[in-house]
């Protein structure tokens, strides 16, 4: 046996035995002593994909297609960009790895889930339809086509896909979540007393299973509130928050930093007023999640002149990509700090360039990462002709509403809403922010009143249109004929006509929230 192919079949029996080490001195030296191939810089790539370090794996997997470019190759590559926020990056590799091109199951399952990351839903289906094909009884192929399913609206599909993952495997508290969260059944018993009893499963682990028990609560508190037991499901969600909060590393969970760095910002007029070159002007939706951000961007994209491209983290990927901070991490204060001091109008192209393909050939497009609104004075500096719309909706409402969020337990920006009071000093200090800045900047930013929006949609929109530069369009009224993809929380709601369903909601949890009342009092919110 030559030595390359002995080198790759021992780097290969490591890797299935998680022998990272053994397997990375396998091909290195199997490099070393036959030159760089392609499959060598594949297989290093994995291992840094299975060692969650991705900035490497990313840097890896780009020589091996520069050394070859197999479509697998190709889709790892996508696999990488998606966890890193590329998402224009994440799009082109998968463009190279066609469904065609790719004959294993993992692989096409791999494409599918980076382009559903990416917000390319309808395509993601394409592999994951495949991927099902070479595997019919692999429940996470199907969990994951219920879930691109779901973000593009066909809900019988992913109704199906989740009942097929939890036939397939019981005890999928992901999909019994994603099933709960689609389609809840207040005249099924049975359904609560098989949550229960799977939660009592994952709590006889040992170690207990945390993360299962945080899905399977928000499971059953989706059941609970279809019966209109709502302090059930609250001290379900607060068991299980604690639960999961308790597992988590000490840190900035409130955001203190970055507020503490923001606070210390006033919006002056920028230096540079001329608009960086670029096809298009981005309208930034932004404000707190559970806000009404999405059915802005809906109304926004009804727009004949408007395209969306969904919730991006390419403004924030630009900015790191400029000021190069340490951390791994794209949004932290250093590097807000170093963003202020760099060089604006760099950031503004590269911003364009990243998000230019989005439009379809369209003046605007909406980028509506509620997040954003912590660049604020970047994107000010870096695209003055760009529009800030920044969603208010109710405190107690937007509060309960991130309190009863699954959000991604991954993410180290979504740990504040484990714990409603630490929501609640999170919405306080964005409040006060976006009052003083939008008196400071109200050519660029606009406030909008969720309740006002859906109490007197004409009206609202009219002015909404009117701050963005656009003409009054009817079909901006009916968002419930947008047939977009949504890839956010609200993807069943967003789904009907503008109404005023959940305005006030929170007051089925008062009870449990009188300490968030006397938070909001004390601070001077208005609730």
């Amino acid at each position: 046996m030559e030595i390359r192919e002995h080198c790759l079949l021992t780097a290969k029996q490591a890797i299935n035995n998680k022998q990272y080490p053994q397997a990375h001195q396998a091909l290195v030296q199997a490099i070393r002593q036959t030159g760089d191939f392609e499959e060598a810089y594949f297989l290093l790539g994995i291992i840094h994909i299975e060692l969650m370090q991705i900035s490497k794996a990313a840097a890896l997997l780009e020589k091996a297609v520069s050394l070859g470019g197999k479509a697998k190759t190709y889709v790892y590559l996508a696999k990488c960009y998606a966890l890193q926020g590329n998402m224009t990056e994440a799009k082109a590799a998968a463009a190279n790895a066609p469904v065609s091109a790719l004959d294993d199951a993992l692989s096409l399952d791999t494409a599918g889930v980076a382009l559903s990351r990416a917000g390319d839903h309808h395509i993601a289906l394409n592999y994951f339809e495949k991927a099902l094909q070479l595997a019919p009884d692999n429940p996470a192929f199907y969990y994951n086509t219920g879930v691109s399913a779901k973000f593009a609206g066909d809900f019988g599909r992913a109704k199906e896909a989740f009942e097929t993952a939890i036939r397939l495997a019981p005890a999928y508290s992901q999909a019994h979540f994603a099933l709960s969260d689609l389609e809840t059944s207040p005249d099924n018993p049975d359904r609560i007393a098989a949550l229960e009893a799977l939660d009592a499963r994952l709590a006889e682990r040992q170690p207990p299973d945390i993360d299962g028990r945080l899905h399977v609560a928000h499971a059953l508190a989706k059941e609970w509130e279809a019966k209109k037991e709502y302090g059930e499901a609250f001290t379900l969600l607060k068991r299980a928050k604690s639960e999961k909060l308790a597992t988590l590393p000490r840190h900035d969970s409130d955001f203190s930093a970055l507020f503490d760095m923001l606070e210390r910002i006033d919006l002056k007029p920028p230096v540079n007023t001329q608009p960086v070159t670029g096809r298009h002007t981005p309208l930034f939706v932004t404000g707190m999640p559970r806000s009404g951000t999405t059915l802005a961007e809906r109304i926004l994209s009804n727009h004949t002149r408007v395209a969306s491209g969904g919730e991006l983290q390419d403004f924030g990927v630009s900015v790191k990509e400029i000021v190069r901070t340490p951390s791994q991490v794209v949004l932290d204060a250093e590097t807000l700090t170093k963003g202020m001091q760099a060089d604006s109008p760099a950031m503004g192209k590269r911003y364009l360039e990243r998000t230019a393909h989005l439009t379809g050939g369209k003046p605007y497009l909406v980028d509506k990462l509620p997040f954003n609104f912590f660049y604020i004075p970047l994107i000010r500096k870096a695209l003055p002709q760009s529009r800030i719309v920044c969603m208010l909706r109710h405190p107690m409402d937007t509060c309960t509403g991130n309190f009863r969020q699954l959000f991604s337990i991954n993410s180290p920006y979504y740990s504040y809403a484990y714990d409603i009071d630490t929501i609640g000093r999170v919405y306080t200090r964005f409040y006060h922010l976006m009052q003083r800045w939008a008196k400071q900047a109200p050519e660029q930013i606009y406030l909008q009143s969720y309740e006002a929006l859906v109490t007197d949609p004409a009206g609202e929109i009219k002015r909404l249109l009117g701050f963005c530069g656009l003409p009054w369009e009817e079909k901006c009224l009916h968002v419930e004929q947008n047939d977009k993809p949504v890839s956010t929380a609200s993807k069943v709601q967003v789904r009907e006509a503008i109404n005023a369903k959940s305005v006030g909601n929170w007051r089925r949890y008062e009870t449990h929230l009188t300490d968030l009342a006397a938070q909001f009092e004390k601070n001077g919110v208005p609730y």
